[in-house]
């Protein structure tokens, strides 16, 4: 069994050998290579995902502590606006007691002027009131004067009359003979 072999069927038999242990190995190291890529893939994740919530938590705390001095400000803020509204309710207090004081003393004032408006107004109907009565009693008497001068005019009347009454009557007697005499 001496045979030699050669270098040319060595490599023959030895080339798809090689070729398939080459390729089997390929296959395992490719597959190791996916789970070793999926691990580290997972890792990088996991290692982003612990960064990421490192972030969140920073940025939580942020927030919260700006929160915190919003709510301090707005505090602060509220604590002077009441400040003011209690500043300004008390002016519009104190605004209200002096205009109450004004009205009231106008109001006094007023009345008094009222009074003496209404005491000379009394005045002024007191004297038309004696005028009237004066007018009155001046047109009283002026109508008995002349219910006087009528009543005389009257009895001229009523003479005038019976007068008249009597001449008639005269006359027609008188006709009445003449014509009863011839």
């Amino acid at each position: 069994m001496d045979e030699k072999i050669t270098k040319e069927e060595l490599i023959k038999v030895i080339k798809p050998l090689i070729a398939e242990q080459l390729s089997e190995f390929i296959r395992e190291y490719e597959l190791k290579a996916k789970e070793i890529s999926l691990i580290e893939r997972i890792i990088r994740v996991e290692e982003e995902l612990k960064a990421q919530r490192e972030i969140i938590a920073s940025l939580q705390r942020e927030m919260n502590t700006l929160f915190e001095a919003m709510n301090s400000r707005f505090e602060t803020l509220q604590r002077e606006m009441d400040k003011r509204f209690e500043a300004m309710n008390s002016r519009f207090e104190s605004l209200q007691r002096e205009m109450n004081k004004r009205f009231e003393s106008l109001q006094r004032e007023m009345d008094k002027r009222f009074e003496s408006l209404q005491r000379e107004m009394d005045k002024r109907f007191e004297a038309m009131n004696s005028r009237f009565e004066s007018l009155q009693r001046e047109m009283d008497r002026r109508f008995e004067a002349m219910d006087k001068r009528f009543d005389s005019f009257e009895k001229r009347l009523s003479f005038l009359q019976w007068l008249i009454a009597g001449g008639f009557t005269f006359v027609s007697i008188l006709i009445t003979i003449v014509n009863f005499i011839k």
